[in-house]
Protein backbone atom coordinates (compact mmCIF):
# COMPACT_ATOMS: atom_id res chain seq x y z
CA UNK A 1 0.00 0.00 0.00
CA UNK A 2 2.62 2.44 0.78
CA UNK A 3 4.47 1.44 -2.29
CA UNK A 4 1.29 2.82 -4.44
CA UNK A 5 0.98 5.62 -2.54
CA UNK A 6 4.52 6.76 -3.80
CA UNK A 7 3.40 5.85 -7.08
CA UNK A 8 0.35 7.52 -7.32
CA UNK A 9 2.01 11.18 -5.82
CA UNK A 10 5.08 10.41 -8.51
CA UNK A 11 1.96 10.56 -10.67
CA UNK A 12 0.40 13.67 -9.35
CA UNK A 13 -0.62 17.19 -10.75
CA UNK A 14 3.09 18.43 -10.45
CA UNK A 15 4.90 15.72 -12.17
CA UNK A 16 2.24 16.07 -14.66
CA UNK A 17 2.35 19.69 -15.30
CA UNK A 18 6.41 19.43 -15.62
CA UNK A 19 5.51 16.63 -18.53
CA UNK A 20 2.89 18.69 -20.28
CA UNK A 21 5.74 21.88 -20.17
CA UNK A 22 8.14 19.80 -21.89
CA UNK A 23 5.50 18.73 -24.27
CA UNK A 24 5.18 22.13 -25.42
CA UNK A 25 8.81 23.28 -25.45
CA UNK A 26 9.55 20.24 -27.75
CA UNK A 27 6.81 20.66 -30.19
CA UNK A 28 8.11 23.45 -32.35
CA UNK A 29 7.47 22.14 -35.79
CA UNK A 30 3.78 21.66 -34.65
CA UNK A 31 1.09 23.70 -35.04
CA UNK A 32 0.40 25.73 -32.01
CA UNK A 33 -3.74 24.65 -31.65
CA UNK A 34 -2.87 21.06 -32.47
CA UNK A 35 -0.27 21.41 -29.64
CA UNK A 36 -2.90 22.16 -26.83
CA UNK A 37 -5.61 19.84 -28.58
CA UNK A 38 -2.64 16.93 -28.02
CA UNK A 39 -2.30 18.39 -24.37
CA UNK A 40 -5.82 18.78 -23.22
CA UNK A 41 -6.13 15.24 -24.63
CA UNK A 42 -3.19 14.08 -22.49
CA UNK A 43 -4.52 16.11 -19.31
CA UNK A 44 -8.08 14.78 -20.02
CA UNK A 45 -7.29 10.89 -19.66
CA UNK A 46 -4.77 11.58 -17.25
CA UNK A 47 -7.78 13.31 -14.87
CA UNK A 48 -9.71 10.36 -15.67
CA UNK A 49 -7.20 7.87 -14.58
CA UNK A 50 -7.19 9.85 -11.43
CA UNK A 51 -11.02 10.05 -10.69
CA UNK A 52 -11.04 6.34 -11.59
CA UNK A 53 -8.26 5.47 -9.05
CA UNK A 54 -10.22 7.47 -6.68
CA UNK A 55 -13.62 5.53 -7.79
CA UNK A 56 -11.83 2.50 -6.46
CA UNK A 57 -13.73 0.45 -4.00
CA UNK A 58 -11.88 -0.75 -0.50
CA UNK A 59 -12.69 -4.52 -1.01
CA UNK A 60 -10.66 -3.47 -5.00
CA UNK A 61 -7.70 -2.26 -3.42
CA UNK A 62 -7.16 -4.78 -0.46
CA UNK A 63 -7.74 -7.63 -2.91
CA UNK A 64 -5.17 -6.46 -5.66
CA UNK A 65 -1.66 -8.39 -5.86
CA UNK A 66 0.71 -8.28 -3.08
CA UNK A 67 3.99 -6.41 -4.08
CA UNK A 68 5.72 -8.73 -1.62
CA UNK A 69 6.51 -5.72 0.85
CA UNK A 70 4.72 -7.26 3.59
CA UNK A 71 6.88 -10.37 3.91
CA UNK A 72 10.02 -7.94 3.17
CA UNK A 73 8.98 -5.79 6.37
CA UNK A 74 8.33 -8.54 8.43
CA UNK A 75 11.77 -10.04 8.01
CA UNK A 76 13.30 -7.19 8.55
CA UNK A 77 11.50 -7.00 11.60
CA UNK A 78 12.27 -10.37 12.43
CA UNK A 79 16.11 -9.76 12.01
CA UNK A 80 15.99 -6.47 14.13
CA UNK A 81 14.76 -8.61 16.79
CA UNK A 82 17.29 -10.97 16.63
CA UNK A 83 19.86 -8.53 17.13
CA UNK A 84 18.28 -6.86 19.79
CA UNK A 85 17.94 -10.49 21.47
CA UNK A 86 21.94 -11.40 20.83
CA UNK A 87 22.81 -8.03 22.01
CA UNK A 88 20.46 -8.51 25.11
CA UNK A 89 22.53 -12.04 25.73
CA UNK A 90 25.52 -10.39 25.50
CA UNK A 91 24.63 -7.61 28.16
CA UNK A 92 23.19 -9.73 30.17
CA UNK A 93 25.54 -12.86 30.05
CA UNK A 94 28.34 -11.00 31.02
CA UNK A 95 26.85 -9.29 33.48
CA UNK A 96 26.12 -5.99 32.94
CA UNK A 97 23.13 -5.32 34.38
CA UNK A 98 22.89 -3.51 38.18
CA UNK A 99 20.19 -6.03 39.66
CA UNK A 100 20.04 -9.74 40.67
CA UNK A 101 20.04 -11.87 38.11
CA UNK A 102 18.23 -15.59 38.67
CA UNK A 103 21.30 -17.12 38.27
CA UNK A 104 22.65 -14.98 41.32
CA UNK A 105 19.16 -15.63 43.29
CA UNK A 106 19.45 -19.47 42.64
CA UNK A 107 22.51 -19.71 44.82
CA UNK A 108 20.28 -19.52 47.95
CA UNK A 109 17.20 -21.08 46.89
CA UNK A 110 15.94 -23.51 49.58
CA UNK A 111 15.56 -26.95 48.24
CA UNK A 112 11.94 -27.05 47.53
CA UNK A 113 12.60 -24.14 45.00
CA UNK A 114 14.90 -26.12 43.40
CA UNK A 115 12.57 -29.17 43.53
CA UNK A 116 9.82 -27.10 41.59
CA UNK A 117 12.20 -25.64 38.51
CA UNK A 118 13.31 -29.21 37.92
CA UNK A 119 10.17 -30.55 38.23
CA UNK A 120 8.84 -28.04 35.84
CA UNK A 121 11.31 -28.48 32.96
CA UNK A 122 11.24 -32.37 33.30
CA UNK A 123 7.46 -31.64 32.43
CA UNK A 124 8.42 -29.31 29.70
CA UNK A 125 10.94 -31.76 28.07
CA UNK A 126 8.21 -34.67 28.56
CA UNK A 127 5.33 -32.41 26.72
CA UNK A 128 8.09 -31.97 24.13
CA UNK A 129 8.61 -35.87 23.80
CA UNK A 130 4.88 -37.11 23.93
CA UNK A 131 3.61 -34.46 20.90
CA UNK A 132 6.98 -35.75 18.95
CA UNK A 133 6.15 -39.38 19.18
CA UNK A 134 2.36 -38.74 18.95
CA UNK A 135 2.73 -36.69 15.92
CA UNK A 136 4.50 -39.42 14.04
CA UNK A 137 1.74 -42.04 15.03
CA UNK A 138 -1.12 -40.11 14.15
CA UNK A 139 0.94 -39.42 10.74
CA UNK A 140 1.21 -43.19 10.09
CA UNK A 141 -2.74 -43.59 10.98
CA UNK A 142 -4.91 -42.67 7.72
CA UNK A 143 -7.94 -42.10 10.55
CA UNK A 144 -6.52 -39.55 12.59
CA UNK A 145 -4.80 -38.22 9.25
CA UNK A 146 -8.16 -37.92 7.96
CA UNK A 147 -9.54 -36.13 11.04
CA UNK A 148 -6.73 -33.61 11.36
CA UNK A 149 -6.79 -32.45 7.68
CA UNK A 150 -10.04 -31.88 7.35
CA UNK A 151 -10.84 -28.19 5.71
CA UNK A 152 -13.71 -25.95 6.75
CA UNK A 153 -14.75 -24.28 9.46
CA UNK A 154 -15.71 -27.49 10.90
CA UNK A 155 -12.17 -29.00 10.83
CA UNK A 156 -10.66 -26.01 12.09
CA UNK A 157 -13.82 -25.82 15.12
CA UNK A 158 -12.86 -29.77 15.82
CA UNK A 159 -9.15 -28.85 16.33
CA UNK A 160 -9.45 -26.17 18.30
CA UNK A 161 -11.99 -27.90 20.28
CA UNK A 162 -9.65 -30.46 21.17
CA UNK A 163 -6.69 -28.43 21.66
CA UNK A 164 -8.58 -25.84 24.16
CA UNK A 165 -10.91 -28.37 25.82
CA UNK A 166 -8.07 -31.08 26.94
CA UNK A 167 -5.93 -27.62 27.83
CA UNK A 168 -8.55 -26.87 30.06
CA UNK A 169 -9.37 -30.07 31.84
CA UNK A 170 -5.39 -30.21 32.36
CA UNK A 171 -5.10 -27.17 34.20
CA UNK A 172 -8.29 -27.61 36.49
CA UNK A 173 -7.15 -30.80 37.88
CA UNK A 174 -5.37 -30.08 41.34
CA UNK A 175 -1.72 -31.03 41.15
CA UNK A 176 -0.37 -34.69 42.97
CA UNK A 177 2.81 -35.64 42.95
CA UNK A 178 3.46 -38.99 41.42
CA UNK A 179 0.81 -40.92 38.60
CA UNK A 180 -2.39 -39.60 39.11
CA UNK A 181 -5.29 -38.20 36.91
CA UNK A 182 -3.57 -34.60 36.64
CA UNK A 183 -0.42 -36.39 35.19
CA UNK A 184 -3.14 -38.63 32.58
CA UNK A 185 -4.73 -35.31 31.75
CA UNK A 186 -1.36 -34.15 30.70
CA UNK A 187 -0.28 -36.70 28.73
CA UNK A 188 -3.95 -36.67 27.00
CA UNK A 189 -3.16 -32.90 26.03
CA UNK A 190 0.03 -33.20 24.61
CA UNK A 191 -0.80 -36.38 22.54
CA UNK A 192 -3.59 -34.42 21.06
CA UNK A 193 -1.24 -31.88 20.09
CA UNK A 194 1.25 -33.57 18.76
CA UNK A 195 -1.97 -35.15 16.80
CA UNK A 196 -3.39 -31.90 15.61
CA UNK A 197 0.58 -31.25 14.54
CA UNK A 198 1.36 -34.41 12.52
CA UNK A 199 0.02 -32.47 8.68
CA UNK A 200 3.47 -31.11 9.66
CA UNK A 201 5.13 -34.24 8.43
CA UNK A 202 4.46 -33.54 5.25
CA UNK A 203 6.96 -30.85 4.70
CA UNK A 204 9.56 -34.04 5.29
CA UNK A 205 11.67 -35.56 8.48
CA UNK A 206 15.25 -33.57 7.31
CA UNK A 207 13.44 -29.92 7.17
CA UNK A 208 11.67 -31.14 10.34
CA UNK A 209 14.67 -31.59 12.15
CA UNK A 210 16.30 -28.64 11.19
CA UNK A 211 13.37 -26.80 12.34
CA UNK A 212 13.46 -28.38 16.20
CA UNK A 213 17.39 -27.41 16.19
CA UNK A 214 16.40 -24.09 15.38
CA UNK A 215 13.82 -23.87 18.14
CA UNK A 216 16.40 -25.50 20.10
CA UNK A 217 18.79 -23.11 20.10
CA UNK A 218 15.85 -20.21 19.76
CA UNK A 219 14.63 -21.23 23.24
CA UNK A 220 18.26 -21.80 24.63
CA UNK A 221 19.47 -18.24 23.80
CA UNK A 222 16.16 -16.90 25.43
CA UNK A 223 15.91 -18.77 28.30
CA UNK A 224 19.68 -17.74 29.18
CA UNK A 225 18.61 -13.97 28.62
CA UNK A 226 15.77 -15.14 30.90
CA UNK A 227 17.76 -16.44 33.97
CA UNK A 228 20.94 -13.66 33.29
CA UNK A 229 18.90 -10.85 33.27
CA UNK A 230 17.81 -9.19 36.29
CA UNK A 231 14.94 -11.55 38.14
CA UNK A 232 11.75 -9.60 37.26
CA UNK A 233 13.02 -8.00 34.30
CA UNK A 234 10.38 -8.86 31.71
CA UNK A 235 7.23 -9.67 34.10
CA UNK A 236 6.16 -5.74 32.82
CA UNK A 237 5.78 -7.26 29.77
CA UNK A 238 2.61 -9.34 30.85
CA UNK A 239 0.31 -6.99 29.25
CA UNK A 240 1.75 -5.87 26.03
CA UNK A 241 1.63 -9.43 24.99
CA UNK A 242 -1.54 -9.36 25.81
CA UNK A 243 -2.26 -7.18 23.30
CA UNK A 244 -0.13 -8.58 20.60
CA UNK A 245 -1.61 -12.18 21.11
CA UNK A 246 -4.55 -10.79 20.37
CA UNK A 247 -3.35 -9.20 17.45
CA UNK A 248 -1.27 -12.42 16.35
CA UNK A 249 -4.81 -14.35 16.85
CA UNK A 250 -6.59 -12.19 14.70
CA UNK A 251 -4.13 -12.11 12.09
CA UNK A 252 -3.94 -15.90 11.58
CA UNK A 253 -7.85 -16.43 11.60
CA UNK A 254 -7.71 -14.05 8.73
CA UNK A 255 -5.02 -15.42 6.98
CA UNK A 256 -7.19 -18.49 6.68
CA UNK A 257 -9.91 -16.76 4.54
CA UNK A 258 -7.62 -14.23 2.25
CA UNK A 259 -5.24 -15.15 -0.20
CA UNK A 260 -1.46 -14.44 0.71
CA UNK A 261 -1.26 -13.68 -3.26
CA UNK A 262 -3.24 -10.50 -1.73
CA UNK A 263 -2.51 -7.48 -0.71
CA UNK A 264 -4.70 -8.03 2.35
CA UNK A 265 -4.10 -11.60 3.13
CA UNK A 266 0.04 -11.24 2.79
CA UNK A 267 -0.06 -8.47 5.24
CA UNK A 268 -2.61 -10.61 7.71
CA UNK A 269 0.06 -13.95 6.87
CA UNK A 270 3.15 -11.28 7.46
CA UNK A 271 2.10 -10.19 10.93
CA UNK A 272 1.02 -13.95 12.12
CA UNK A 273 4.11 -15.78 10.60
CA UNK A 274 6.98 -13.11 11.89
CA UNK A 275 4.64 -10.90 14.17
CA UNK A 276 3.96 -14.07 16.19
CA UNK A 277 7.40 -15.54 16.43
CA UNK A 278 8.57 -12.24 17.41
CA UNK A 279 5.98 -11.99 19.89
CA UNK A 280 6.16 -16.21 21.38
CA UNK A 281 9.66 -15.36 21.70
CA UNK A 282 8.90 -12.26 23.70
CA UNK A 283 6.32 -14.71 25.65
CA UNK A 284 9.14 -17.19 26.13
CA UNK A 285 11.47 -14.52 28.33
CA UNK A 286 8.25 -13.59 30.27
CA UNK A 287 6.79 -16.90 31.17
CA UNK A 288 10.76 -18.41 31.91
CA UNK A 289 10.72 -15.74 34.75
CA UNK A 290 7.44 -16.17 36.00
CA UNK A 291 7.83 -19.42 36.73
CA UNK A 292 10.48 -18.73 38.60
CA UNK A 293 8.82 -16.27 40.69
CA UNK A 294 5.73 -18.34 40.81
CA UNK A 295 8.35 -21.11 42.18
CA UNK A 296 9.70 -19.07 45.08
CA UNK A 297 6.39 -17.53 45.64
CA UNK A 298 3.86 -20.18 46.06
CA UNK A 299 2.97 -22.16 49.61
CA UNK A 300 3.55 -26.20 49.68
CA UNK A 301 -0.52 -26.30 50.53
CA UNK A 302 -3.48 -24.81 50.71
CA UNK A 303 -3.81 -22.08 52.88
CA UNK A 304 -6.59 -20.34 54.75
CA UNK A 305 -7.62 -18.89 51.85
CA UNK A 306 -7.96 -21.77 49.17
CA UNK A 307 -4.84 -20.83 46.98
CA UNK A 308 -3.19 -23.79 45.73
CA UNK A 309 0.08 -25.00 45.53
CA UNK A 310 2.95 -24.84 43.06
CA UNK A 311 1.99 -26.95 39.92
CA UNK A 312 4.84 -27.67 37.72
CA UNK A 313 2.50 -29.06 35.01
CA UNK A 314 0.55 -25.60 34.57
CA UNK A 315 3.34 -23.40 34.86
CA UNK A 316 5.30 -25.85 32.34
CA UNK A 317 2.56 -25.46 29.51
CA UNK A 318 3.14 -21.57 29.12
CA UNK A 319 6.59 -22.34 28.10
CA UNK A 320 5.34 -25.65 26.41
CA UNK A 321 2.84 -23.76 23.79
CA UNK A 322 5.53 -21.07 23.30
CA UNK A 323 8.16 -23.39 22.25
CA UNK A 324 5.47 -25.17 19.91
CA UNK A 325 4.43 -21.87 17.93
CA UNK A 326 7.81 -20.94 17.80
CA UNK A 327 8.83 -24.01 16.25
CA UNK A 328 5.64 -24.14 13.33
CA UNK A 329 6.56 -20.69 12.40
CA UNK A 330 10.21 -21.72 12.35
CA UNK A 331 9.33 -24.75 10.28
CA UNK A 332 6.96 -22.50 7.84
CA UNK A 333 9.97 -20.35 7.34
CA UNK A 334 12.65 -22.85 6.03
CA UNK A 335 9.51 -24.44 3.87
CA UNK A 336 9.80 -21.10 1.92
CA UNK A 337 6.28 -19.81 3.63
CA UNK A 338 7.37 -16.58 4.40
CA UNK A 339 6.87 -15.08 0.98
CA UNK A 340 10.19 -15.93 -1.06
CA UNK A 341 7.96 -18.16 -3.62
CA UNK A 342 5.23 -15.31 -3.47
CA UNK A 343 7.34 -12.51 -5.03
Amino acid sequence: MASMMITRMCRGPTFQTLGSLQKLHYARNVPKNQTMVRLYASEGKDAAARAAARRATLKERVMQPTTGKPFAIGAGALAGASVLGVGALCYYGLGLSSGASIIDNATVWPQYVRDRVKATYMYFGGSVFITAASAMAAFRSPTIMKLVTRGGFMGILISMGAMVGTGILCQSIPYTSGLGVKQLAWVLHTATMGAVLAPLCFMGGPLLIRAAWYTAGVVGGLSAIAVCAPSEKFLYMGGPLAMGLGVVFVSSIGSMFFSPMSALGAGLYSISLYGGLILFSGFLLYDTQRIVAQAERYTTAPDMYGARPYDPINSCLSIYMDTLNIFIRIAVLLAGGGGQKRK
